[in-house]
């Protein structure tokens, strides 16, 4: 497992899986095109850029390079790292047919051709000394998820992070690690609770 301190920027939920088993680090989905709409994320991912940066791996066909045109045109500020997949004619396992181009897309990558693909782009690994404060079951106890009223709680706390409201409760654990001291995290929860009362 590589550990970077950077975000990683990819097309569908796929990609997503196929690298967590690769890399240690948070991963956002634009869901294809969606990312053209959807002014939360664009926010997030431009937040990520400024203060950790971000890896674009989008697919080696038109509409990969047409989103990574769309994120780099968004991010105007901040780290960002291109990284290329080789265009590789096929088609995924789990697909009746190949895509339109007709080439891999990073799901149907082998772990070897991505990890070259981030050591070319100069794509660091991050020393593993660095830990994570927060976990899914710190959010549980501070009533985070799993009760009556945690995502109208989770919803504050990212307000109060000036993080998009709509991330889903395992990608706030995520950036909060990696933007966020436990200090700001606990600050903005009594915030969020004194709020609800």
């Amino acid at each position: 497992m590589i550990k970077l301190s950077q975000a990683v920027i990819v097309e569908g939920k796929y990609d997503k899986i196929k690298l967590s088993s690769v890399l240690d680090t948070v991963i956002i989905v634009t869901n294809g095109f969606g990312i053209y709409k959807d002014k939360e994320k664009t926010e997030l991912i431009r937040t990520l850029a400024k203060s950790c940066g971000i890896v674009i791996l989008t697919d080696s066909d038109t509409a990969g390079f047409r989103i990574r045109n769309h994120i780099k045109g968004c991010c105007k500020e901040g780290q960002i790292i291109n990284v290329f997949i080789p265009q590789i004619k096929g088609k995924e396992k789990r697909k009746e047919k190949p895509s339109s181009e007709g080439y891999l897309g990073v799901e149907g990558m082998d772990e070897q051709v991505l990890i070259n693909a981030l050591n070319s782009a100069g794509v660091i690994a991050e020393s593993s000394d660095s830990t994570s404060f927060l976990s899914k079951a710190d959010m549980l106890d501070d009533g985070l998820v799993g009760g009556k009223d945690s995502a109208v709680l989770r919803r504050r706390v990212l307000e109060k992070l000036g993080l998009p409201t709509l991330l889903s409760a395992n990608t706030m654990c995520e950036v909060i690690n990696r933007l966020f001291t436990i200090e700001e995290y606990k600050t903005a929860v009594a915030a969020a609770k004194a709020t609800n009362n």
